[in-house]
């Protein structure tokens, strides 16, 4: 199995920033994509940013230029910098990974919620 661990969701007002933190766990595992997917109030769930194992990155076109997506390997983290935060960014924001464990499937964090004000 592989565990993920999110951290940094909080409440900010408009126009600011926020940095969403997670961590992939578990016994011999090799991971492929990790990313963020949200979902809001009677949403459904939406990727936001997704990034290979090569680095190569794919944003949602409602975050594009404000969200940056990042992933260190070698500790088997991602993380999200979300700035120029808006209202209908508000959301839980889910963790994700792609990995191989006895199979290939997507594992999920448990989501950490984002609120932001206006």
């Amino acid at each position: 199995q592989v565990q993920l661990v999110e951290s940094g969701g909080g409440l900010v007002q408009a126009g600011g920033s926020l940095r969403l933190s997670c961590a992939a766990s578990g016994s011999s595992f090799s991971i492929n994509a990790m990313g963020w997917y949200r979902q809001a109030p009677g949403k459904q769930r939406e990727l936001v940013a997704t990034i290979a194992s090569t680095s190569s990155t794919a944003y949602a076109d409602s975050v594009k230029g404000r969200f940056t997506i990042s992933r260190d390997n070698a500790k088997n983290t991602v993380d999200l910098q979300m700035n120029s935060l808006k209202p209908e960014d508000t959301a839980v924001y889910y963790c994700y990974c792609n990995a191989f464990n006895h199979g290939w499937r997507n594992y999920w964090g448990q989501g950490t919620q984002v609120t932001v004000s206006s």
